[in-house]
Order: structure tokens, then C-alpha cells, then sequence
């Protein structure tokens, strides 16, 4: 049935469905003829079935449900009155159409399935209500005599199963009876026979469309995702409780039950998960109906209709996907007169498409219209007072694109029905952002606009980074976070402030930061070291959350807020964690809106590093690595990969350590007798640089890696050690560069030159 289309499998489901409800009508009907209600029931039944049919191009089923849509119409009308010729004439129908349904599912069409004798049988009994039902010949049901009681019993639309003939048939018969109540144990013995245990014997065995699907009411799959999610909570306290216990049987039994919770969860999301089609599908009158209305001509095309969403999601997206399209078709793409002039195709297009990535939906609205003018947005938002001109200065266009989901902001010419009222965009941020979403849009003046919904697959179980601060316990939903840094007070890092808002140096670049425990109220933690931070996105922005611990990363069961926690406005819910507390869930949106004057202070002190930058100052991308108490940088395009090499593999050859890597036999240096440091006794293993050349590579052996910067350089050529072309003021300490070839050549003289023997050899 994987070759149908959903339209015909819905058909098949329902008409099934129907048949089913018709078998027992009619026999209800014969004990009570005159009940109109009842005709009235029936008639709508075969009414439905006829259209669909005619509809999908099945013409015999078309043909042999009008047939008895006008014996039912005379009964319903009262021209005649229901008699036992008619009663079996119209279960003889319902039966052959549960024949060709049968037919369709199997083979994609209506096969040879005679109709005709059926229809006669109906037709004579209008034209002739008292006659008696013509032979049994002429009936396609299997049974002997289509009898009410055994109409119910043919409802299986596969090939009916024949009596066996012969002896040995029946015997045969038997044997597969017997076979399939057999014993577990011995299940596995006839496996070791080579046999198949699972193996249908028949097509008889086949489920068939009717069998393969209920209906199942809404409430009670929302009852079955709760209680999912409290056996999630349960799980996680169970794993985290036996973690602290060295019980490998207790250990293997709760892996057992992560593994079986974890695939209810997936089977129980599914059951709730519908098709984005079926908000899309209202879509094509929307653009019709509007391109129409404005002189327009606009092909719309749909990608990934089959994408599937918890169907709560649908909803919550299905307005501001409308309010995207409607937009696209009134600003986006230009009239055909516009395009003609501009060289383009007439008609434009607007494209939709969904996919699924990173546990994530994401939807596109696309067009191929006059885009987004930068330029114009720019003049809006400074005539309206969104920005200043100082801020304008700053921004690139992507970020000034992004100002259009500002509050009141339209560019509009003039107000329509439809846009230019100075709402809308703003709305569909907001909506996107309260079910765990990201709205973005990219544009190219001349050649259109996409807009880029990113919508969570469930909003009852998330992904979540839980982190401590102070004495609680937070939940940050993991979409939003980027990576996590820890400021480490022994290796110098520290947060510092800007214009009195605190900031973070992140691989040069300064990180706007919100700590976490004033936000909330909480008490404040004298010291900025020894805290971690966790790097967000939101709002267009990274910003960083100072937080006193990380936790773990597990899944959570989002649980709703008061209204008295929602007011705080810091919050998008609550849940339990592994140990059994209550932890709150971050709301992210809100704190970028908070990190916003730690950032416009970031942009300040970026402008005033710039103007007061020498000119001789250059970016440079460095490895910091730590050796003893030194700092020393190495250009990050002399590092062909970081490694860590246990102690044990170093060997000695001669005069020169070496160790085994990838099948080669590779030189050691260590940084720090080069340099002359104090030798920190060593640990496991050992963290190594692997520079490469012209097919030869060395391991530059450190005692930490520290960070990757990207930074403005101002070296100081104020040493002469080997190795060594200067120093430099990185992340406020002095750091020694490394000059990687001359630091080789100083260790092991003959390296370059046994590199150009060996390229000679070659």
C-alpha cells in the first residue's frame, strides 16, 4: 500500500468504516422499514462513497453505488417500501463494494470485479419492488447466500480462503493450525533447523487497510504524552540513582529501561505527529484570491508537504505561516508588468518547503520578488526612531534586515486589507518564539526574499543544558545554546566590563554577558573566575549566561507556570530533573532582550578599540598553549592537528624521542626544554601540536592547550630565544610567539635536511 496516495488510503479507511456501519443499518433497517432517520443515514453513506469514487476515477464503483443510491432515494421518499428482495439487493452491493475496496488496496485499481449482476439485482427491484431476488449465479459475494448475518463475516477483502479438496490439503491445513500455537521453546529449535518461525502463510495473512489503523480520541493521546513524560522523569531519577551504585546487574537493567523508554517516547510523539500539509493545503485559495485581487500572477510550489509536526505545533504555526505568505504575495513579488520590465518571468514564484533538521522543523517562504531594500529599511527605522544613526553605522545588512520584526515597523507605501498597518512581523516573532521557535529572513534586492521558521518537533519533551546557580537549578532548552566556556581563575581568564556592563574576550571578540544571579535576584557571587558560560542565540544575538555550574545535558518534561511565574517574564516553564528537584526552564528570548545594553556597550567599546588601533596592527588566528608558567601562541595555520599521546608510547632513539602515529614513525620536541621551562611532572598522556610539511611531520609536545584566538596583533621583537620572534598582549597576558620552523631547526638541526634527502630519495 506504500505506492497509494494518502487520498486513496484515507478512502479505503473511511469506506471501510462505512461498509461496516452500513452491514449493521440495513439489518436494523429490515426490522424497522420505515425509519426515515435510518435512510436518510444510509443514503448519505453510499452518497459519500459514490462522490469519492468518482472523484479518484473508480468508475464501476461509481457505477454500482448510484445504482443503489436510487433504490435508497425511492425508499427514502417513500415511493416504495423496504422488503427483504430490497434488503439483499442493497447488502449484496455493500458486498462488492467491499470486493472492489479489497481489489484497489491489492492492486491499485478495480481489477476484473463484475458489477453488472448486482446492479441488475438493484435495478429490477425498483422496477419491480415485490419481485424475488434473481439466482445466486449472478451474486459476486463468495458465501453461498449473502445473508445479513454473514455480510458482517466477508468485511476481509483479500481472496477468500477455499475449502481444501483433497486429504492432503486438509492435512496441510492442519499442520499450519497446529504450527502457529506452538510452544515458545520450540521456536527457536526450528530456527536451528534452517526453518521460518515468522513466515505468513498466506495472503490471508495480510492485514489488510481497514486493519492497519483505528480512531483514536485526541484527548486520550494528550493523557498518553503525560504519562510518557512522567516515565521519562522517572527514568532520569532511576539513572542518575543508579550511577552511584556498582551494580552491574542493576546497571544493565536500568539501560534496558532507558532503551525501552526512550522508544515509547518516539512511538507515543508519533501517534501525534500530522503531516504540515495539512495547514499548507488552505494555502494555494490564500494566494489565488490574493494575487487576484492585486493584479498578480504567482505560482505557488510546496517541498516537503509530508514533513510531519506534533500536531499542537500545527496550530500555534499556522497563522504566522499565512500572515509569511500573504506578505510575500502583497510586498515580495512585483506586479507582471514589473517583472517583464526587470527581464523576469511574468508569473512569480513562491515556494514552501519543510524539512527536518537537528530535531528541528524547518520551513521556508520563498520568493522570487523585488527583495529587501536595505537602504529603505535603514531610513525607516531612523525616521521612526528604531535606531540611531550610531547604531545604524554599526550594523551590517543582515542585522538591519532583521529590524523589520520590530514592533510598529513597515515600509509600507500605503495601507492595505493586507500589510502596511505596522503589525504582523513582530506578531510572527513573538508567536514562533512562545513554542521554543526562531524566525530569520535573508533577502537580495532584485532577487527575492526567504523567511526561515525553525519550530520545535514537540513542545512536551525538549533537550535541555541544566546548570546551577547559587543553590538552584536551571533548565536552558538546548537549541539556543551554542558552546560553554569556563573562565578558569588559575589560567588568568576573567570577565571584564565595559562601560559597567560585564563582557567576555571570546576568541577576540567581545561577548555582551548576563549573569544570571542578578537577573533573578539571587545572591551575587563576589568573584568573576571560576564560573562557566554558556554561549546563547537568540534575538539575532550571542550573548553569553554566567552561571556557577554545569550539570548535564538530559531530556525534560516541559511542565506549565503559574501565572504568577509567567509575569516574571524569565521563565518558559518548569520540570524535574534526574534527582527529583524542580528546576525552572530558562525563557532565552527574554534574556537576549536583557543582554541588550550589555551589547549596545560591547558595540561602543569595538568602535573606540578601533579608532585608538595602531595602523601596523594585524588580525592573526593563534593557538594559545600553556608551558609551565609561559604562554606561548603558534599561528593556527602552522597546526595541522591537535593530540594527545600517552606517556608510554614516547620512545627514545638515540638522542631523540620519538613515538609511533599512523603507521610513522614521528620526531618529538618539547616546548619546554626548548624554551628552558620547568619540566611539570607529567600525567597519562601528553597534549601534542602536529605540524606538517612537504609529507614529514613533527609533534610539538606543551603541557596545556589553552584557547584559539583571532585577535589584533602588536608583536614586541624584545627576545632572542630560539624559536621565538616576540611577544604579545593576548586576553590580557603576555604571550611569547612561536616561530614553529626556526623553534624545529633549533631542537633537531637535521630535519629540514633529512626532509629534502628524503624528497631527493623519493
Amino acid at each position: 500500500m506504500d505506492e497509494l496516495g494518502d487520498i486513496i488510503q484515507e478512502f479505503l479507511v473511511e469506506s471501510h468504516e462505512n461498509l461496516d456501519q452500513l452491514d449493521r443499518d440495513l439489518v436494523a433497517l429490515e426490522q424497522d422499514p420505515g425509519s426515515r432517520e435510518m435512510l436518510s443515514s444510509i443514503f448519505r453513506t453510499i452518497h459519500t462513497i459514490k462522490g469519492t469514487s468518482g472523484f479518484l476515477a473508480f468508475h464501476r464503483l461509481e457505477t454500482l453505488t448510484h445504482a443503489g443510491e436510487s433504490l435508497l432515494s425511492r425508499l427514502r421518499d417513500g415511493a416504495q417500501r423496504m422488503n427483504p428482495a430490497s434488503a439483499d439487493a442493497l447488502l449484496a452491493m455493500v458486498d462488492t463494494v467491499r470486493t472492489l475496496l479489497g481489489s484497489i488496496e491489492e492492486s491499485g485499481g478495480e481489477g476484473d470485479v463484475d458489477v453488472e449482476p448486482v446492479i441488475a439485482m438493484v435495478a429490477a427491484c425498483i422496477e419491480d419492488p415485490a419481485a424475488p431476488k434473481p439466482a445466486q449465479a449472478s451474486a459476486p459475494a463468495p458465501k453461498a447466500e449473502p445473508r445479513p448475518a454473514e455480510a458482517v463475516e466477508s468485511a476481509e477483502p483479500t481472496a477468500p480462503v477455499q475449502a481444501p479438496e483433497q486429504p492432503e490439503a486438509a492435512e496441510a491445513l492442519a499442520a499450519e493450525v497446529v504450527e502457529s500455537v506452538e510452544t515458545a521453546e520450540a521456536v527457536p529449535a526450528r530456527a536451528a533447523k534452517g526453518q521460518a518461525s515468522d513466515e505468513p502463510t498466506g495472503q490471508n495473512n495480510k492485514r489488510s487497510i481497514a486493519d492497519s489503523s483505528i480512531r483514536v480520541d485526541v484527548d486520550l493521546l494528550d493523557t498518553l504524552m503525560r504519562l510518557v513524560g512522567e516515565l521519562v522523569l522517572t527514568r532520569n531519577q532511576i539513572v542518575r540513582g543508579v550511577s552511584e551504585i556498582s551494580d552491574p546487574a542493576l546497571v544493565r537493567t536500568t539501560q534496558r529501561l532507558n532503551l525501552i523508554t526512550s522508544e515509547l517516547q518516539e512511538s507515543v510523539m508519533k501517534t501525534r505527529m500530522q503531516p504540515i500539509d495539512h495547514i499548507w493545503s488552505k494555502l494555494p485559495r490564500v494566494v489565488r484570491d490574493l494575487s487576484g485581487a492585486m493584479g498578480k500572477q504567482v505560482k505557488l510550489a510546496m517541498e516537503g508537504k509530508e514533513t510531519e509536526l506534533d500536531r499542537s505545533l500545527l496550530e500555534a504555526v499556522k497563522d504566522p505561516l499565512t500572515h509569511l505568505v500573504r506578505n510575500a504575495v502583497d510586498h515580495g513579488i512585483e506586479t507582471s508588468a514589473e517583472r517583464v520590465a526587470k527581464g523576469k518571468d511574468p508569473q512569480g514564484t513562491l515556494t514552501l518547503r519543510a524539512a527536518h533538521e537537528g530535531g528541528h522543523v524547518v520551513v521556508e517562504i520563498k520568493d522570487d520578488g523585488a527583495g529587501i531594500d536595505v537602504d529603505r529599511v535603514a531610513q525607516t527605522a531612523l525616521d521612526r526612531g528604531v535606531v540611531t544613526r550610531d547604531q545604524l553605522s554599526r550594523m551590517d545588512s543582515r542585522e538591519i534586515i532583521a529590524l523589520v520584526f520590530r514592533p510598529g515597523f513597515s515600509t509600507a507605501k500605503k495601507v492595505t486589507n493586507v500589510s502596511g498597518r505596522g503589525v504582523g512581523m513582530d506578531v510572527v516573532k513573538t508567536n514562533i518564539e512562545q513554542i521554543g521557535g526562531a524566525v530569520d529572513v535573508d533577502s537580495t534586492l532584485g532577487a527575492g526574499t526567504t523567511w526561515r521558521l525553525t519550530i520545535p518537533l514537540t513542545l512536551a519533551i525538549i533537550q535541555a543544558l541544566t546548570v546551577e546557580c547559587g543553590a538552584e537549578r536551571y533548565a536552558i532548552p538546548q537549541v539556543g545554546v551554542d558552546e560553554l566556556v569556563f573562565v578558569d581563575g588559575q589560567s588568568g581568564q576573567t570577565i571584564e566590563h565595559v562601560s559597567g556592563a560585564p563582557v567576555y574576550r571570546l576568541r577576540g571578540k567581545l561577548l555582551p554577558l548576563v549573569r544570571l544571579d542578578e537577573t533573578l535576584g539571587l545572591p551575587v557571587r563576589n568573584s568573576d573566575r571560576d564560573v562557566y558560560i554558556a554561549v546563547l542565540q537568540a534575538d539575532g544575538r550571542r550573548f553569553g549566561l554566567v552561571v556557577d555550574r554545569v550539570l548535564n545535558t538530559e531530556e525534560i518534561v516541559v511542565k506549565p507556570l503559574s501565572g504568577r511565574m509567567k509575569d516574571v517574564g524569565v521563565y518558559a516553564g518548569s520540570t524535574i530533573v534526574g534527582d527529583g528537584k524542580v528546576a525552572l526552564i530558562l525563557d532565552i528570548p527574554s534574556l537576549a532582550r536583557r543582554a541588550h545594553l550589555a551589547a549596545e556597550a560591547v558595540e561602543r567599546a569595538q568602535v573606540d578599540q578601533a579608532d585608538s588601533r595602531p595602523r601596523d596592527s594585524h588580525i592573526e588566528r593563534l593557538l594559545i598553549a600553556g608551558i609551565g608558567e609561559r604562554r606561548v601562541a603558534i599561528p593556527l595555520d602552522m597546526v595541522t592537528r591537535l593530540e594527545e599521546f600517552p606517556v608510554q608510547r614516547i620512545e627514545r632513539v638515540g638522542s631523540r624521542e620519538v613515538v609511533q602515529y599512523r603507521d610513522h614513525i614521528l620526531p618529538v620536541i618539547r616546548l619546554a626544554s626548548l624554551l628552558g621551562c620547568y619540566d611539570v611532572e607529567e600525567g597519562e598522556t601528553v597534549p601534542a601540536v602536529v605540524y606538517t610539511e612537504r609529507g614529514r611531520s613533527v609533534a610539538l609536545v606543551v603541557q596545556q592547550i589553552v584557547d584559539i584566538v583571532e585577535d589584533h596583533i602588536e608583536s614586541r621583537s624584545d627576545l632572542d630565544d630560539d624559536g621565538l620572534t616576540g611577544s604579545a598582549v593576548i586576553q590580557q597576558r603576555v604571550t611569547e610567539l612561536l616561530d614553529v620552523r626556526r623553534a624545529i631547526l633549533a631542537a633537531d638541526p637535521r630535519f629540514y635536511a633529512e626532509m629534502s634527502e628524503s624528497m631527493v630519495g623519493a
